[in-house]
């Protein structure tokens, strides 16, 4: 009895183990962490301008799975540093560079990626830059192939809001704008903002606590450089037959259209679809969120 406890205690340790280090991506300092082992799969979290930190749970979750997840700092995030943030250094080629860079420091010949919202778009550009080190691929509530998806964001939004939580945000987000950006101003505005993310209300907290964390400089900057570049990638994939899966909430800011344009454009894709689910699946449906991955992966 006692040495099958010792080997659950060890076999739970290893699954959480967790390495972290800053490693030099070009002209920036990339902070990672990884969770467990096995086969490695990079989780590049939303945003733009938010760092990593909010996925170390699922990072953890599915590293339970027998893979090894990574998390990351997207430049100018969290830990990871940039001399200056200007449109020369913060753009999504050089994004995609430190991604790259990122595998080849860890030794990976080929891994999944999970792109989370923005994560998503990430992904994306990743796999027209370099398909070879991809294995699979999953999109997260993820922003389209194009940018056809910010023309309607800002309305789902308020939608999903009720009318007091609009007035409260709008209270907020003046406040903002007129220069007040103490904490207590930017709490407030992410309390109301952050209903629109979820479902079940009750999970609203998690997300506002997120929403605190953006740099909205870094946000500002990369969406400035994906209208330079027009991103669009609707037609990049008719020769990538890897493994495609994509999850989307019904109640989602992002519409079940964008995640059928991202499902269409891959021709060997998934497309899962989760009622009562907003932005983040693993909160408002994490069992059906959670197998579709794990199926996805196993097979």
């Amino acid at each position: 009895m006692r040495n099958y406890c010792y080997i659950l205690f060890l076999t739970s340790f290893l699954c959480f183990s967790q390495t972290e280090e800053v490693i030099t991506s070009g002209n920036s300092k990339l902070h990672y962490k990884t969770f467990g082992s096995g086969k490695p799969l990079l989780i590049i979290n939303g945003g733009p301008g938010m760092n990593c930190e909010g996925f170390s749970g699922i990072a953890q979750e599915l590293a339970k799975m027998n893979y090894q997840t990574i998390i990351y700092d997207q430049r100018g995030t969290g830990k990871s540093t940039v001399e200056n943030a200007t449109t020369a250094n913060i753009t999504m080629d050089l994004m995609v560079e430190d991604i790259e860079n990122l595998r080849k420091h860890l030794k990976i010949s080929q891994w999944t990626i999970l792109g989370h919202s923005f994560g998503g778009i990430m992904a994306t550009y990743y796999a027209t830059k370099h398909p070879e080190p991809i294995e699979k691929l999953i999109f997260s509530s993820s922003g389209g192939v194009t940018m056809q998806f910010t023309s309607y964001v800002q309305e789902r939004l308020s939608n999903n809001l009720t009318a007091i939580q609009k007035d409260s945000l709008s209270f907020f987000q003046k406040k903002l704008d007129q220069g007040d950006h103490s904490i207590e101003t930017i709490k407030q505005r992410t309390k109301y903002l952050s209903n629109a993310y979820v479902f079940d209300k009750s999970n609203a907290p998690i997300i506002a606590e997120r929403l605190t964390q953006t740099k909205f400089e870094i946000n500002t900057l990369v969406f400035q450089n994906l209208r330079k570049i027009k991103f669009d990638c609707s037609k990049s994939f008719k020769n990538f037959k890897k493994p495609v899966l994509v999850l989307q909430g019904k109640n989602d800011i992002i519409t079940t259209e964008t995640a059928t344009e991202i499902a269409s454009a891959f021709p060997n894709s998934t497309l899962i679809l989760m009622n009562n689910c907003g932005h983040y699946g693993w909160l408002d449906a994490k069992e059906l969120y959670l197998n579709s991955i794990n199926n996805f992966l196993k097979n």
